[in-house]
């Protein structure tokens, strides 16, 4: 925790969370992968983490802060809402965030290896390759969190009522546009493909049956309600994308309503231009040709646009001079 000035030399640790989780080095995909503040922080300091436990379970968790100092964390205060086991280390998605609707969105992905052996992408009892949404405000019976009644599978017997949307490979970063509440995610590809979504209630984005628009292996020619990519981009380009946030700050007027999303291993950064009435991409801009790779994308109060590095840098975006 640092005030937001460039000139600050040292943060203060909100918390430290290493002996909890399962991280072992940069080739691994387990760790802390996410946190989201509630959208009543101010006043009942309650954040969300999502984190891995051994072996290869995916955890959210409540936490509040220390009722001594809103700047640091209480680790005591943990409540773990959701454990979920994964069959491998990798692919566990990385997103927690609120929507504008106040419910906890959860990014998560096919659950690992390669190519989605289990089929978790396609099968709707699963919450593996989909994008939850939970009211952690609530609790149905003998869970710690409740289910939106309007959460599309709910009904369905066997389904995974916390379900919002299917099909996914690994998400690697969603967020809200704030002002339109739409729903942006990146999902990193397999052999060829990494692409952008609009996430919409009931979504099929098509994994493991496609991989961006492209039929993947042995996977449908064509199945109406797959939701295509709006943007794509090949693996000559880049071979792991990082979504990012829409841009609604005042700083860098040029970048107004664009995505900003990167690639880790090319090192690339991009703003997306999309109209969201007429559904098309109008313009894909290169920021930055290479060697950045992003690790993840946030925002402040104001709107204005944050991405971090593995060099523990944190940069923000400005007009060129």
């Amino acid at each position: 925790v640092f005030p937001n000035k460039p000139d600050v030399e040292e943060p203060d640790l909100f918390m430290d969370w290493e002996k909890k989780t399962t991280y072992k080095n940069e080739e691994f995909e387990e760790g802390v992968l996410g946190i989201a503040f509630h959208p009543k922080f101010k006043s009942n300091g309650e954040f969300f983490m999502y984190y891995t436990e051994v072996p290869h379970i995916s955890v959210i968790s409540r936490f509040k802060v220390s009722k001594d100092d809103p700047n640091k964390a209480d680790p005591a205060s943990e409540e773990q809402i959701l454990r979920i086991p994964q069959p491998y280390w990798n692919h566990n998605g990385g997103t927690i965030c609120f929507g504008p609707d106040g419910f906890l969105y959860i990014g998560l992905g096919d659950g690992g290896a390669g190519n989605d052996p289990h089929k978790n992408g396609q099968n709707p009892k699963t919450v593996l390759g989909k994008i939850l949404r939970i009211d952690v405000d609530h609790k149905d019976e003998g869970k710690k969190y409740a289910v939106p009644k309007d959460n599309p599978w709910v009904g369905q017997a066997g389904a995974a009522t916390e379900a919002f949307a299917m099909g996914i490979r690994n998400t690697w970063r969603m967020s809200f546009d704030r002002k339109t509440g739409t729903l942006w995610q990146a999902d990193v590809g397999q052999d060829f493909w990494e692409e952008i979504n609009i996430i919409t209630k009931g979504g099929n984005y098509g994994w493991n049956l496609r991989e961006g628009l492209h039929k993947f292996k042995d996977g449908s020619d064509a199945k109406p309600e797959l939701i295509e990519p709006i943007w794509e981009y090949h693996h000559t380009i880049g071979k792991s994308i990082t979504g990012g946030v829409v841009y609604r700050g005042k700083k860098v007027p040029a970048l107004e309503g664009c995505y900003l999303y990167g690639d880790f291993v090319s090192g690339k950064l991009w703003a997306l231009k999309y109209d969201e009435k007429a559904k098309k991409v109008i313009a894909n801009y290169l920021l930055q040709g290479d060697n950045l790779p992003v690790m993840t994308y946030g925002e402040d109060e104001a709107g204005e646009a944050y991405f971090t590095t593995p060099f523990g840098q944190i940069f923000t975006f400005a007009k060129a001079q």
